[in-house]
């Protein structure tokens, strides 16, 4: 997704007090793969607003949660925490893929030319329609996704030992991610629920915003 899925919340963590930056990752599978390099930069170039030294708090949604071990790695900032919300974890240690067998099974016969349709367009109107409560903020997340190949799925994303070696909390909106979650808390994380379908954050970007700001005060 792009990053005006998160704007919202952005708008409620700077209204109260705190820098916050939205990295837009919609073009990091432009080129061939590796990928995950690009997500990397992308972020690390992002930072490069926010003054050198300070502590920053990672926030990772859905499928960038499995990036989230690189970023922190390839950071010049400090990581005081990570947040993954409604995210895919990454493996303890060793490469974690993107997609299990069963999803690439899913996706494959939806590649034209080795690229897919849009995520949105995965999925029927039924699943999507919840996501969304009004036409016009459908619409600005619609056009603003990217179309990913394929291969962007199929790849493993490397995971650096002792990533996870500072405060991880998991933020869990929808019943698809509960699992997860209960891995999360398996884990040791402190986990917190927020009823809702999977781009909740724009339904109630004041919740979201409390939560993160809950989870980065408390060790």
């Amino acid at each position: 997704m792009g990053p005006s899925t998160w704007h919202p919340v952005a708008e409620r963590l700077e209204a109260a007090g705190h820098q916050v930056r939205v990295p837009s990752l919609l073009h990091v599978a432009a080129g061939p793969p590796p990928f995950w390099p690009r997500v990397v930069s992308a972020v690390r170039d992002d930072l490069r607003q926010v003054p050198d030294g300070s502590p920053v708090t990672l926030v990772a949604h859905s499928n960038a949660g499995l990036f989230l071990p690189v970023m922190r790695a390839g950071l010049d900032h400090p990581v005081t925490g990570s947040v993954f919300v409604d995210a895919a974890l990454p493996a303890r240690t060793g490469p974690t893929p993107v997609a299990s067998p069963e999803i690439l099974e899913f996706l494959t016969p939806m590649a034209v030319n080795g690229t897919l349709p849009r995520w949105t367009d995965w999925w029927d109107e039924a699943d999507v329609a919840p996501m969304f409560a009004d036409p016009t903020t459908r619409r600005t997340v619609i056009e603003e996704q990217p179309t990913l190949p394929l291969s962007f799925y199929e790849q493993h994303i490397p995971v650096p030992d002792g990533w996870d070696d500072h405060p991880c909390s998991y933020l869990l909106f929808a019943p698809q991610y509960e699992d997860v979650a209960a891995e999360a808390r398996e884990r040791g994380w402190r986990v917190a629920h927020l009823p809702g379908e999977h781009l909740h954050q724009i339904i109630d970007p004041e919740g979201t915003a409390r939560h993160l700001i809950e989870f980065a005060r408390t060790p």
